[in-house]
């Protein structure tokens, strides 16, 4: 869901520009992680309730707040963490209509259905101590706070991203400055304040989450060498994990997804179909763990693209899928379309079915949630991490076919994949192929983060670094307390 808002090639190349001072050139990668929406610098950000001029102002007053979060008891920090979840509940309505207005792109009823999820979230429950013991004494290893943890938002789920962290490092003992994307900055920083407000009113202590009035890839930069900060934890492409690695810190990194779907014989065909919609359709595909492309057996592939319509997607045909994919994707000079030598533009990204639908030249009703139709298995669609409610459809021989065909699709970025099948052979097969920090059966991507299904929630998926859906004890260190001699219990 987590996922899936980055900091982009582009923007990195800016940075690298503004420091050698030197035009920046663009750089060619195929595929590569999809960019995120850029927008100017946010206007008028008020400060105060955690929002600072500097980096150093916003990371000294969290490193304040620490001191007191770290003595709290759990039964403490759990109150924090229910006033969280209780401000995103009761003001879902009005952060959903900012982040939407400020960013431009997602459904409505979607940005409102991730800050209800928000209850979801593991806090304090989630926090543990383990205890050995033997003739010789005791040993207690006990999760303790890192301090203040630097963190970067995405602009496709700023809100909640930033409670649902906040949630996780507070609950854990820490303190958090946020690094927002610029397009998604003036929501960020009015859930952020909200939210410091009413802490401070119950708990006396301000400055638990901190940001800076004015965000941007330099101030980033400013969080990662901080001497103050602690651990990083990075939402975003591989550019800025990178960046971030270079600091000589522990860095949790929310990396780059493209997750494929594979459909055997044996599948429900309707549940399928109803799944992708519903999990690929959601919030405009904007999800890092949304179904981007499918693979479908060849035997069913005719009553497959059947129970698509049937549950209310519209079909494109060759040359609407075409002309949709000139809109969406830059064709490197000398390339077909269906060669998969393209790279995104933000134009599209985001935006509803019906937008889409105008810009391959077809007319859907405006509640259209999907579109879809076949492609080849090496079309920008299918190779690109698309953000955008149109579903490319890949025949495939047999199972294996299209197992080994959403290998290449993946990409190595062990991030997130789904099978319909009844098989439990065939979806051992896929699991350990993949190889995925998520995998789901027989359900929308969703259920991967506790929609339907008894996981739980977070927006960072720690897919590069392996710490997978993130957690309070994802923000801690092992503490070690060994006695020797006494306490012994044989």
């Amino acid at each position: 869901m987590l996922d899936r808002e980055q900091m982009v090639t582009e923007i990195a190349q800016e940075v690298i520009a503004r420091l050698s001072q030197q035009p920046a050139t663009p750089v060619r990668a195929t595929p590569r992680p999809a960019p995120r929406p850029v927008a100017p610098r946010p206007p008028g950000i008020a400060l105060g309730d955690g929002v600072f001029r500097t980096v150093d102002d916003a990371v000294q007053a969290a490193a304040t707040a620490q001191e007191r979060v770290a003595a709290m008891t759990l039964g403490e920090r759990g109150r924090i963490v229910e006033t969280i979840k209780r401000l995103c509940e009761d003001h879902k309505q009005e952060l959903g209509r900012a982040e939407l207005e400020e960013t431009k792109i997602g459904r409505l009823e979607d940005k409102i259905a991730k800050l209800e999820a928000i209850k979801d979230v593991l806090g304090v429950e989630a926090m543990r101590t383990e205890a050995r013991s033997d003739a010789s004494g005791l040993c207690l290893v006990e999760h303790a706070p890192w301090g203040v943890v630097g963190m970067v938002l995405p602009a496709t789920h700023s809100a909640p991203t930033l409670a649902s962290n906040a949630i996780n490092v507070i609950a854990a003992g820490n303190t958090a400055v946020f690094s927002p994307h610029p397009a998604g900055a003036r929501v960020a920083a009015r859930a952020l304040q909200m939210f410091n407000r009413e802490i401070q009113r119950a708990t006396g202590v301000a400055n638990v989450l901190t940001t800076m009035a004015e965000p941007s890839i330099e101030a980033a930069g400013q969080i990662f060498h901080h001497p103050d900060v602690a651990l990083l934890t990075v939402t975003g492409g591989p550019v800025v994990v990178r960046e971030a690695m270079k600091a000589g810190k522990r860095v949790i990194a929310a990396g780059p997804g493209n997750p494929p779907v594979v459909v055997d014989e044996t599948a429900c065909l309707d549940r399928a179909a109803e799944s992708i919609i519903e999990g690929g359709g959601f919030d405009n595909n904007l999800l890092c763990i949304a179904e981007k492309e499918v693979f479908v057996v060849e035997s069913v592939f005719a009553d497959f693209m059947a129970a698509m319509r049937r549950a209310g997607a519209r079909e494109l045909d060759g040359p609407a899928i075409e002309r949709l994919s000139e809109a969406a994707f830059e064709i490197e000079a000398g390339k077909g379309v269906g060669c998969g030598q393209a790279h995104l533009k933000r134009d599209l990204v985001g935006k509803d079915a019906s937008v889409l639908a105008e810009a391959a030249g077809v007319h859907v009703p405006g509640n259209t949630v999907m579109l879809f139709g076949e492609t080849a298995e090496d079309h920008p669609f299918v190779q690109v991490e698309q953000m955008m409610p149109f579903m490319p459809i890949v025949r495939v021989r047999d199972v294996d076919a299209g197992i080994a065909a959403a290998v290449r699709a993946e990409h190595g970025y062990r991030h997130t994949a789904i099978i319909h099948s009844r098989n439990v052979e065939n979806v051992t097969k896929m699991a350990k192929a993949l190889n995925t920090t998520l995998v789901v059966q027989n359900a929308p991507c969703t259920a991967a983060l506790g929609t339907g299904a008894p996981s739980y929630l977070s927006f960072s998926i720690a897919t590069p670094t392996g710490e997978g859906v993130t957690t309070p004890m994802t923000f801690t260190r092992e503490r070690q307390l060994t006695v020797t001699g006494a306490l012994r219990i044989h």
